[in-house]
């Protein structure tokens, strides 16, 4: 983690930097994202745990800060700090760690 990301995740969340998605034209040109794009990174490295409380006793994940990780493409909240984008997703939508 970062010293500089200043945010902590509630409940069972986790703040995830997404992978970058690079396009190739068959000429080997690389395309730069578009803002109307439908394509969402579906994996990631998280950068935060959530502090996941259930009935005053603390839940544990199965992740673990710097954990490559597979999610539901349309699940995660989009946020931006320091002109970084970012990604809140409920661990309930992380699909598999990618090893």
């Amino acid at each position: 983690m970062s010293s500089k990301i200043k945010i902590q995740p509630l409940g069972n969340r986790v703040l995830v930097k997404p992978d970058q998605i690079e396009e190739k034209t068959k000429g080997g040109l690389v395309l730069p994202p578009s803002s109307n794009d439908e394509k969402r990174p579906e994996t990631g490295t998280v950068l935060v745990l959530g502090e996941a409380k259930k009935e005053s006793k603390k839940i544990t994940f199965d992740l673990k800060v710097g954990d490559r990780i597979y999610f539901k493409k349309y699940s995660p909240e989009e946020i931006e700090i320091d002109n970084t984008k970012y990604l809140l997703i409920e661990v309930d939508d992380v699909l598999a760690i990618i090893k």
